[in-house]
């Protein structure tokens, strides 16, 4: 599986992608800071990349059906501080070991994850 990590989210995030052995790009990497969210989601279906992010307009599947591009996963949590955000992107980590989300929208809450697909 490949990654964006959006701009809205720490680059620590990145690397635990990495460290867990998948090709992770931000969008700081590739330059796209302040890209609008259709011209991102062509980029990442172009590239093949799964989208994670806290945007969400992301989780609109009448703008951004799952069944278009590799999947994408937006975090919604109650706390949205460094320490947080890392704790629950390593659960979903773990999860990803055991699951594919090709063409499903993760929709990543504190304790829970709702999976979309179309």
């Amino acid at each position: 599986m490949k990654f964006k990590v959006d701009e809205n989210l720490p680059e620590e995030v990145t690397q635990l992608l990495r460290d867990a052995g998948w090709d992770a790009l931000s969008v700081v990497d590739q330059k796209m800071g302040g890209e609008d969210d259709p011209t991102l989601a062509r980029v990442c279906e172009a590239e093949d990349r799964i989208l994670v992010t806290f945007d969400r307009g992301f989780t609109d599947i009448r703008t951004y059906p799952p069944t278009i591009g590799p999947g994408m996963i937006v975090l919604r949590l109650k706390r949205q501080d460094k320490p947080a955000v890392l704790t629950v992107a390593a659960r979903v980590i773990q999860t990803l070991m055991h699951r594919d989300l090709k063409n499903e929208l993760w929709i990543v809450h504190d304790n829970r994850i709702r999976i979309r697909s179309v």
